[in-house]
C-alpha cells in the first residue's frame, strides 16, 4: 500500500512512522528487530529503511595500502523484505543517486517491484568523506530530481533500454526530502523550494522533512511550499536530542538551528541520561503541536534506538 494511500485512509488522523538504519556488515538483523518490536504497539503503517553509499577503506597488504570500495551497511532491500514478512508493515527503501549508476538503480527498483514494495524514497545522498562537494557516480544521477524522473518513467513502462507493457510497469509512490531550514548547499530557502518543486513536478508524491527543533520553521516552510505550488503531503521529520554533543554536531552536519530554550535545558543536564529525557520531552511537545496542526504523519528518526521514540509515542499517541 502506498504512503499516500495510508494518509488518505487515515481521514485526517495523524499516523506514526519511523526510520531505521541497517546494522553494520556482519551484525545480526535481530538487533534491528529488538528495536522495532517496542514500536509496533503504535501501529506504524510504514517504516523507512536507509541506504548507505559506498566508502573507501584501506587494507594493509604486506606494507602497502590497498584502497578498496565497500559498503558498511548493506542489505536495505533484504531488510525491507524481512520487515514486511515479520510485521506485515509496508517499507520504504531509500534509493540514492550517490554510489549507484542508472542501471544499478533500475535493477534495484525492479527487485523492489518483484518484492511487492510500493514506496521508495528518492534522495541524492551525501558526498563521500574525501569529497568536499557531492560528485555524481559515473553513469549515475547528479540530482534527486533526475532520480525521481527515472522512477516516474518506470511507472510509465519506460525503462532505460526498453519499453514494457503497461501491465508490467512499476507503480511506485515516491517520497523526497524537504528542508525547513534549507539544504546545506542551497543559497536561500526560496531557491531550495524551487528545487523541491522540480522534484514534485518530476513525479514525487510526498515530502519528508529533515529534522528541525522549532515548529515555527516547519509551519513557515509548509506555507511557503504551498505558495510555490507544492501540493503534496509534507511529513515532518523529528529527532530527539540524546547526547550533549548533539548541540555542536547537528548544527554542524545539518546546518540547523537549535532553539535557545532547548540549548539551555541540555547544557544544564549533568549527564546524557538527563539529556535524553530533555530530548524526549521537547520532541513530545513538538509532536503534540504538530498533531494539533493536522500533519498527516509524525516521522521519527530512530537512528537504531527505540527507547526514546517509544517514550515520545506513549505521550503523543
Amino acid at each position: 500500500m502506498k504512503v499516500t494511500e495510508h494518509i488518505a485512509a487515515a481521514k485526517g488522523k495523524t499516523l506514526f512512522s519511523f526510520e531505521i538504519i541497517p546494522p553494520k556488515k556482519g551484525r545480526s538483523i535481530q538487533e534491528l528487530y529488538d528495536n522495532i518490536d517496542p514500536l509496533m504497539e503504535f501501529k506504524p503503517p510504514f517504516i523507512d529503511v536507509t541506504t548507505s553509499r559506498e566508502e573507501y577503506i584501506y587494507i594493509d597488504r604486506d606494507g602497502l595500502l590497498d584502497k578498496k570500495l565497500t559498503r558498511m551497511r548493506p542489505g536495505t532491500l533484504g531488510i525491507c523484505a524481512s520487515i514486511k514478512h515479520k510485521y506485515d508493515v509496508d517499507t520504504v527503501p531509500h534509493v540514492l543517486c550517490g554510489g549507484f549508476t542508472k542501471e544499478e538503480t533500475e535493477y534495484l527498483l525492479v527487485d523492489c517491484q518483484y518484492l511487492g514494495i510500493d514506496n521508495v524514497m528518492a534522495l541524492r545522498g551525501d558526498a563521500m568523506k574525501e569529497q568536499r562537494y557531492f560528485e555524481a557516480t559515473n553513469g549515475g544521477h547528479q540530482y534527486a530530481k533526475d532520480l525521481v524522473e527515472q522512477i516516474a518513467n518506470m511507472n510509465r513502462g519506460n525503462f532505460l533500454h526498453e519499453v514494457v507493457e503497461t501491465d508490467n510497469c512499476s507503480n511506485f509512490c515516491v517520497g523526497v526530502a524537504g528542508y525547513p531550514e534549507k539544504h546545506i548547499e542551497a543559497p536561500s530557502l526560496l531557491s531550495d523550494l524551487k528545487r523541491l518543486k522540480e522534484k514534485v513536478d518530476a513525479g514525487a508524491d510526498y515530502v519528508v522533512t529533515q529534522m528541525f527543533f522549532d515548529n515555527k520553521r516547519f509551519f513557515e516552510f509548509c506555507d511557503k511550499a504551498k505558495e510555490y505550488g507544492i501540493d503534496v503531503p509534507i511529513i515532518p521529520g523529528i529527532k530527539p536530542l540524546a547526547i550533549k554533543k548533539h548541540l555542536q554536531l547537528l548544527p554542524q552536519v545539518f546546518k540547523i538551528d537549535i532553539p535557545q530554550d532547548l540549548v539551555d535545558a541540555v547544557e544544564a543536564c549533568k549527564d546524557n541520561k538527563a539529556v535524553r529525557q530533555v530530548g524526549v520531552e521537547w520532541a513530545a511537545q513538538q509532536s503534540k503541536e504538530l498533531m494539533d496542526a493536522g500533519v498527516p504523519v509524525l516521522h521519527y528518526y530512530s537512528m537504531g534506538k527505540s527507547d526514546n521514540i517509544k517514550a515520545i509515542a506513549k505521550t503523543v499517541f
